[in-house]
């Protein structure tokens, strides 16, 4: 028996393995939405997607936050069918009707309404350490950015307004204790987070709950926002995630999406500034756009409104031309010459 083996065996840890065989270090199943900035931000390209793991969408109220949390569960319900999403509940902000929206399925969706932290925690921990690995579970916290502590909400209980100092401990326990589940079992957790801004002479966002949802989390986004006008009414919002911590992307990358009242999530949103700064696309008058010949630099017939440049048919082939190759370089950490997406848009288009 080689030493490799009698180490193997002497384990008192069932899933010890040879690096070289571990389940646990094959690629990541990622999970494509259907918004490739989104993927984008997800992953470091239109090819990626949700990967199991803690993920972190902090932010302003009305930020969009739960939205972007349905649209990678709905993404995640629809390429496994036989999956579940676990839905703990601190706002209840979010009516069945909002989930129908995205196209998620209500009796797949088990509603869990939490109170406080270690309430969360100890349900959470329940329901993880009783899944196995193969089990199609999605889980989403919103939010926790929204919880109190056992101790404070006693605190009120009882008439007393003393300080809490537990908070932080407590979400840095929950999260300590959920990571290992999450990454051994290939289960995604998208927790809804708030922001603050800290103190100092050039203030800046920062991710509430203290350092253990950083040391934690796979993915870390804060969102901003501007208003969408036209004229003096408003259409929407255009956001801008701000990468601030990724397995995947490069940290502190900006990446835009648009929403409208009209159509939600406007499908090719983002794409359009990358495109310009890659110089696939050019803008040769005030308001109007075309492709550019990736050989020659030649603007390429015919001109199109920015509406235009929303749909399908405008981009399918800016990716033949490498599009997603390029996106990949700019946001991605790891490079992967893989070409599925920019292949699928093609065929389809």
């Amino acid at each position: 028996m080689s030493i490799m083996d009698k180490l193997k065996k002497n384990s008192k840890v069932k899933e010890t393995a040879i690096l070289s065989k571990s389940k646990f270090f094959t690629k990541k199943d990622m999970v494509p939405t259907d918004v490739p900035m989104i993927n984008c931000a997800l992953s470091g390209s239109v090819d990626g997607g949700l990967a199991p793991g803690l993920t972190v969408l902090a932010g302003p109220s009305k930020h969009f936050k739960t939205s972007f949390a349905l649209i990678m569960a709905a993404a995640y319900m629809k390429k496994y069918p036989e999956s579940v999403m676990l839905f703990y509940d601190s706002e209840f902000g979010s009516p069945q009707e909002y989930f129908r929206q995205f196209n998620i399925d209500t009796d797949r969706v088990l509603h869990t309404p939490i109170t406080n932290v270690e309430e969360l925690k100890f349900d959470l921990i329940g329901q993880l350490e009783n899944l196995e690995r193969g089990d199609k579970v999605i889980t989403v916290i919103d939010s926790i950015g929204n919880l109190a502590s056992k101790k404070e909400l006693q605190d009120a209980i009882d008439e007393k307004s003393v300080a809490d100092m537990s908070r932080a401990k407590a979400l840095k326990g929950l999260f300590r204790m959920t990571t290992p589940y999450l990454n051994m079992k290939d289960i995604p957790l998208i927790a809804v987070n708030h922001t603050y801004q800290e103190m100092g002479l050039f203030p800046k966002a920062v991710v509430s709950g203290g350092t253990g949802i950083y040391y934690s989390a796979d993915n870390i986004w804060i969102l901003g926002r501007q208003q969408d006008k036209v004229g003096t009414e408003i259409k929407g919002y255009h956001f801008v995630i701000n990468v601030e911590k990724s397995r995947y992307v490069k940290e502190k990358s900006k990446i835009p999406i648009s929403v409208s009242w009209e159509g939600g999530v406007q499908k090719w949103s983002g794409l359009l500034d990358v495109a310009l700064e890659g110089k696939y696309v050019a803008k040769p008058s005030n308001g109007w756009y075309c492709r550019v010949d990736q050989e020659t630099g030649e603007l390429l017939e015919p001109k199109v409104r920015e509406k235009q440049t929303l749909e399908e048919e405008f981009w399918s082939p800016i990716f033949k031309d490498g599009f997603g190759t390029y996106l990949k370089q700019k946001y991605s950490i790891v490079q992967d010459t893989s070409a599925k997406v920019e292949e699928e848009i093609v065929e389809n288009a």
